[in-house]
């Protein structure tokens, strides 16, 4: 009996493999293929060579540091103090973040045009208006993954310990809080990573030539360079999940919880 569920779950990991695997490896054969049967990294060299590849995914990157700072500034004291002393507001926050998924992009766009109108030059013609509509599309993740290192931890037993020697609200939260919740932070950030350098919706319209716009337009103008495109960014966010994994269990080997009673 052993034998035969072992032989079942590896069957059905063949298959789960299988099916993310082929269509990579088939998308690799392609963006390979140089005409008359050749392969080389032609496509590959193409797309490294060209300088608006470097420029947008610059462009995207630096918008997702600055989204996932801008984030972390507002829900990392929101999520603690509710948690702390308004636990009854916790519904009506979990409310607010999920918004996100049930507004388009498309109408967020409209909103975000008509909030920040006769807003400054340098922010509303410029890339940085992208900052404002990217930190509520990535409210849902990071307010999940900060919740859920909350919970993990005590911190009325952390925040009553800090207090009682004499530190105040500040040192406790960016000293005694924010240590024990860096697995949870790296988590929303690294989500909130992902999130911007995909996002299509918003820089198209606000014509703005971040990365996932540079990969649409590769995507109807090459054959070949996309698919070596669409590798590229695939090992990007492999890199970044992995960079997540192995830094998540790092920090949280060394996360430190006081006990106690709450």
């Amino acid at each position: 009996m052993r034998h035969r569920l072992s032989l079942g779950r590896a069957l059905w990991l063949a298959l789960g493999a299988a099916y993310f695997i082929i269509p990579l490896v088939a998308t690799m054969e392609f963006s390979l293929r140089a005409g008359g049967g050749r392969y080389d990294f032609s496509a590959y060299a193409f797309i490294l060579k060209d300088p608006r590849f470097r420029d947008s995914f610059f462009l995207s990157f630096g918008l997702a540091v600055e989204t996932i700072v801008v984030a972390l500034v507002l829900l990392v004291p929101t999520v603690y103090w509710v948690h702390l002393r308004m636990p009854r507001l916790r519904p009506v926050v979990e409310s607010i973040s999920v918004l996100p998924f049930v507004v388009p992009a498309i109408v967020l766009v409209v909103g975000l045009l008509d909030l920040y109108r006769g807003a400054p030059e340098f922010f509303i013609g410029t890339p940085q208006i992208l900052v404002a509509g990217y930190v509520i599309l990535a409210l849902p993740y990071i307010y999940r993954a900060l919740d859920a290192g909350i919970r993990a931890i005590d911190i009325h037993t952390l925040t009553e310990a800090a207090q009682s020697l004499g530190a105040g609200w500040t040192t406790t939260l960016f000293r005694v809080i924010l240590p024990n919740l860096q697995a949870a932070v790296l988590s929303g950030a690294f989500i909130t990573l992902a999130i911007v350098m995909g996002e299509f919706t918003l820089a198209n319209v606000l014509l703005f030539n971040t990365f996932s716009v540079y990969i649409n337009y590769i995507g109807e103008t090459h054959a070949t360079p996309a698919a070596a495109l669409t590798l590229i960014s695939f090992a990007i966010t492999w890199v970044a999940m992995l960079g997540l994994l192995v830094l998540g269990r790092q920090l949280g080997a060394r996360q430190v919880q006081i006990g106690g009673a709450r």
